[in-house]
């Protein structure tokens, strides 16, 4: 099986590579601000499969750059998507919680209604929106809070941060699962695998980490286990203001991923513990 990636050098595509049959296409390949060059890719290519690892992820920038966002996030996986169908290929496509309100204490589902809080949310909604439009043998994987030793991420940032300060404040009132690059990686593998000879398990499932925790429980977590005595210092969101709202509540209900393709929602606490050991290594 050749599956061809959209992506690179981001966390879940730089695991996609360690998959067989994988061909991975960085920016310079696949300009995602050129959806239609994106689609000829695809037919000139002609893959057993798609996944869209790639995506505009600067959440704060995209208030200002909403327009090259919806684009990257909205009108690309559009034009990917249309391309898959008419060649009758799976096309996976990884998308956020940050399409939802983001408000509750309740985990979202995947018929949850939708209701983003920001542009960068507004452009995955977009893309949501097509891609289930266009139908043909899709899934879209929404995810939460990506961690890995590959590209920028919230445990290499707080790894960063104790080599110069003792305490450090996080933001404890946002609740959420911390998701493994490489978890996610496999799902949208195995998704497509099982789309290729099960087209009606097309449609939009949920992946993300369990137990759920706070950022500043994350936090503490990864400081135990690097054995650093960092301090977290629990402040609420309004004391951490940022140009784009963050939902509150990011809990993912996965239940359907794991009924559907019989997977089980990785425990985050021993994927960490993974991600430290490959930081390790390359160290």
């Amino acid at each position: 099986m050749t599956v061809l990636v959209f992506g690179k050098t981001g966390q879940v595509a730089s695991e996609l590579q360690l998959l067989p049959g994988v061909v991975a296409l960085d920016r310079a390949e696949a300009d995602l601000s050129d959806p239609a060059a994106c689609a000829e890719l695809i037919y000139a290519q002609q893959p057993n499969a798609v996944i869209n690892a790639a995506a505009y992820t600067a959440v704060d920038r995209a208030e200002s750059e909403e327009e090259l966002a919806t684009c990257i996030n909205g009108k690309a996986p559009e034009a990917m998507a249309t391309a898959c169908a008419e060649l009758g290929i799976p096309f996976v496509h990884i998308s956020t919680d940050y399409v939802f309100r983001g408000d509750g204490l309740a985990p979202w589902t995947p018929s949850c209604l939708t209701a983003p809080q920001n542009a960068y949310g507004r452009s995955k909604l977009r893309g949501e929106k097509a891609v289930q439009s266009i139908g043909g043998r899709y899934a879209i994987l929404r995810t939460s809070w990506i961690f890995s030793a590959h590209g920028t991420n919230f445990v290499k940032t707080m790894l960063r941060l104790s080599e110069t300060h003792s305490t450090i404040s996080v933001v404890s009132d946002q609740i959420g699962g911390p998701t493994p690059a490489r978890a996610i990686a496999i799902t949208c593998y195995e998704m497509a695998e099982r789309l290729m000879k099960d087209p009606s398990v097309a449609g939009t499932y949920h992946l993300s980490g369990f137990p759920y925790v706070s950022w500043a429980e994350f936090a503490e977590e990864v400081f135990t286990q690097a054995e650093l005595r960092t301090t977290v210092t629990h402040i609420p969101s309004s004391d951490y203001p940022t140009p784009a709202v963050r939902p509150m509540n990011s809990r993912l209900d996965c239940q359907q991923t794991e009924q559907v393709f019989n997977l089980r929602c990785p425990d985050w606490r021993l994927s960490l513990t993974e991600t430290l050991r490959d930081l390790d290594r390359s160290a």
